[in-house]
């Protein structure tokens, strides 16, 4: 009997080790099919990265040698040895007091406008009686020149600060609200329908089908939107302002410091690259 035992005990141990045994074993190597796609796949990503690159430096040693040797007026175009003389030269140009103007402006009308559109879209997409009777009006909106509303714009918020964000608003909202709009309406039909068989009420189709599945058109909708609030804020800074990024395009042009206004367009478009790369990262991060 003990026998018996010491046997089903050893017969127990061993399975027990193989199937240990079996479940740590590792996973099937790649095939190398696999393995050369991928290869191919990251050499392509670095050779299109070091050709972006590459071109920069190209351009950036032409105007330089250009306007160098008198081929180009550095008193018009500029050159980079200058420009990053103006940007190391923070103290006497202030460039990044400016720069925080700009960008508390920016983000501010960024926000709101991202925001109230969102809310809006969701208000137009829930009652399709206010959607049809604004459409013509979003329309219109779209279509006017937010520039010309400017001296509006200034005499009924005042001059500063809350009118440059009010015109970043006013650019970036209705583009939000059209292209947020569009992408709840069409949310696939039979995913609704199929929510409305099982009793699904307007609330929880929006939370559990619209909204999830508009996550790219959101983030789309972000990226273009930094765009624009950017030139709402340049815009309304040519107008009105006293400070910022686009204060200090106008001050240059107007005393021919042409250096001054090639720093502060090349910090615009680092400033929108970097906004547009952070927008990426958090819908990578958001999607996952």
């Amino acid at each position: 009997m003990e026998k018996q035992q010491k046997n089903k005990k050893i017969k127990s141990n061993k399975l027990e080790h193989k199937l240990i045994n079996e479940t740590t074993q590792e996973t099937p190597s790649i095939s190398e099919n696999r393995k050369k796609y991928l290869k191919k796949v990251k050499i392509r990503k670095i050779s299109i990265f070091v050709t972006q690159i590459s071109i920069l430096i190209i351009f950036i040693v032409a105007w330089e040698l250009l306007a160098r040797y008198g081929i180009l007026d550095s008193f018009i175009t500029s050159q980079p040895s200058r420009i990053l003389n103006t940007f190391l030269n923070l103290s006497n140009n202030d460039l990044l007091n400016h720069l925080r103007i700009t960008l508390i402006e920016t983000l501010t009308g960024f926000s709101l406008g991202t925001i109230l559109g969102v809310v809006i879209a969701i208000i137009l997409w829930w009652s399709p009686f206010i959607s049809k009777v604004s459409e013509p009006f979003l329309v219109v909106l779209n279509s006017l020149p937010k520039i010309a509303l400017g001296p509006v714009i200034i005499i009924w918020v005042g001059a500063g600060m809350p009118a440059i964000i009010v015109m970043a608003l006013a650019i970036s909202l209705i583009v939000t609200i059209l292209d947020i709009l569009n992408g709840l309406i069409n949310t696939d039909k039979e995913k609704i329908k199929m929510a409305e068989t099982f009793n699904a009420n307007k609330l929880q189709i929006l939370t559990k089908i619209v909204i999830p599945a508009n996550i790219s058109t959101l983030f789309n909708t972000l990226k273009v939107n930094i765009g624009l609030s950017l030139v709402g804020v340049i815009s309304g800074e040519f107008l009105v302002s006293k400070g910022g990024l686009g204060y200090l395009i106008v001050y240059g042009g107007q005393v021919f410091k042409l250096d001054l206004v090639m720093t502060s367009v090349i910090i615009l478009g680092i400033v929108a690259a970097l906004m547009y790369e952070v927008i990426e990262i958090l819908r990578k991060i958001f999607v996952k």
